[in-house]
């Protein structure tokens, strides 16, 4: 246990993952998440939010800034009223590099950080959120290393898998029990995210490489672009359909994770 004479909080955790937690408490800290598989799992999701916000804007830290985004109000104005107060042009200064700031975090956060890949449907749609695409990272990493539990439900019980995991999600979560490129089914889990429901599957080769696949409802009933994404060395291609986003995530090439996400697309639609 993490101790009731000194629990760990919510702040040394996030100083655990940004590297400032103080030595005498990282014991505590690994101790409290090895106790903890939920809050390891969140942890996790934060630090591959982190990875994918640094490989997309990390080169930006150091650029000037535009003359476009240039504050225009540097200098007030000697017939401007202060009825704000002393120091309002400098609070005003650092609201703005704030909304700078926030602006940023909004298209990050709209998935629109230059993961792309073809269309298989013609159309413009919503793209994924950058924390669903943090969420099945963070999921195939935390399972698909597990030797003794990488499952909840083996694929000798298929049809069990299969029906529990479509009541929880309320659509047809019927996969490819075998792919073309030699990857077979050994079961599935449920999970949860910010959202709700999640279902994942997982599937390994001859060689004990492992691809998962993460399914979670989606208010977007109409298909979407398979579009890629690259965390470190683990890829993913994801998608919407039918109501449905869905990633298939793993250290294999892109190549073979797309001939994977063509079978489940293919069989959830048969």
């Amino acid at each position: 246990m993490s101790g009731t004479r000194n629990p760990v909080t919510e702040a040394e955790l996030h100083a655990w993952i940004d590297g400032e937690l103080p030595e005498e408490r990282l014991a505590d800290v690994e101790r409290h998440l090895a106790e903890n598989p939920d809050v390891a799992q969140r942890f996790e999701r934060y630090r591959a939010q982190r990875s994918l916000l640094g490989q997309s804007f990390g080169p930006l830290i150091d650029q000037p800034l535009p003359d476009r985004l240039t504050p225009p109000f540097t200098a007030r104005d000697p017939s401007e009223k202060p009825a704000l107060g002393r120091g309002w042009g400098r609070r005003r200064g650092a609201w703005w590099g704030m909304a700078i700031a926030a602006s940023l975090l909004v298209f990050v956060a709209g998935g629109t950080s230059g993961w792309l890949l073809r269309d298989r449907i013609g159309g413009r749609t919503e793209p994924l959120t950058a924390a669903f695409i943090a969420d099945a990272v963070a999921a195939h990493r935390v399972f698909s290393v597990e030797v003794r539990h990488p499952v909840e439900i083996g694929v000798d019980e298929e049809a069990h898998l299969v029906n529990w995991l479509s009541k929880r999600l309320g659509k047809n979560m019927r996969c490819p029990k075998v792919t073309r490129g030699g990857y077979q089914l050994i079961g599935g889990r449920l999970l949860a995210d910010s959202v709700g429901p999640v279902a994942m599957y997982m599937y390994e080769d001859a060689a004990g490489r492992r691809i998962t696949l993460y399914i979670r409802p989606s208010p977007n009933t109409s298909g979407s672009a398979f579009r890629f994404a690259q965390d470190g060395g683990v890829r993913a291609l994801y998608w919407q359909d039918n109501g449905l986003a869905l990633a298939v995530a793993g250290e294999a090439d892109r190549d073979t994770l797309s001939n994977v996400a063509e079978e489940v697309y293919g069989a959830l639609n048969s």
